[in-house]
């Protein structure tokens, strides 16, 4: 994979849940290549920040993209203890966020706020969910979005007029219960 992508950034993320063996992992993985970033975890699965070994890390100059965030104080944790002109990808999952019922933009606004404050750190909206998370990224001036090749897909009907939009999605429906061979009355009684 490494051969053909060269020009962008590629995430591997460590396997390790525990300081010592994450730096080993991410230290490995960092050499596969210029355009590797070691993707860390925020903390560890029972809980523990790793805050030290992200500012451990990203002092020896390996570029990170420190995952699942999903707060303000996380997000400012992790920019305080990055390196400055070290690259650094700070990954918000922003539709995780919106599946529990908070309206991620505000969180991302401030975590976009948050990264600016350190030269090599980008921002990256994760686990979009819909097209719209998209314009919402660009809006806001998001460095990187993840996107899947279903939202991708969706990309050529922005701006689609949506009474044409209604009249397919009607076709679409008598199509359906066509092909199903779905009644409600019979033949006789139409």
């Amino acid at each position: 994979m490494l051969a053909k992508i060269t020009d962008y950034p590629v995430s591997f993320e460590v396997f390790a849940d525990d300081l010592a063996s994450m730096e080993k992992e991410a230290e490995k993985i960092a050499g596969l290549g210029d355009n590797v970033y070691v993707k860390i975890p925020v903390t560890t699965s029972t809980g523990e920040s790793t805050c030290p070994l992200i500012q451990k890390l990203s002092a020896k100059g390996i570029k990170l993209n420190v995952t699942a965030i999903f707060t303000i104080e996380q997000t400012q944790a992790v920019v305080d203890h990055l390196t400055a002109r070290v690259p650094a990808i700070v990954s918000v999952f922003a539709g995780r966020i919106a599946d529990t019922g908070v309206d991620p933009m505000p969180i991302m606004e401030e975590a976009l706020r948050i990264c600016r404050q350190k030269e090599g750190v980008e921002l990256l909206w994760a686990s979009p969910r819909e097209t719209y998370n998209i314009y919402q990224a660009d809006q806001l001036g998001v460095d990187i979005i993840t996107c899947t090749t279903d939202l991708i897909a969706k990309l050529p009907l922005q701006g689609k007029d949506l009474e044409d939009y209604s009249l397919e999605t009607v076709q679409m429906f008598l199509k359906d219960s066509t092909s199903l061979g779905f009644k409600i009355l019979e033949d006789d009684n139409q």
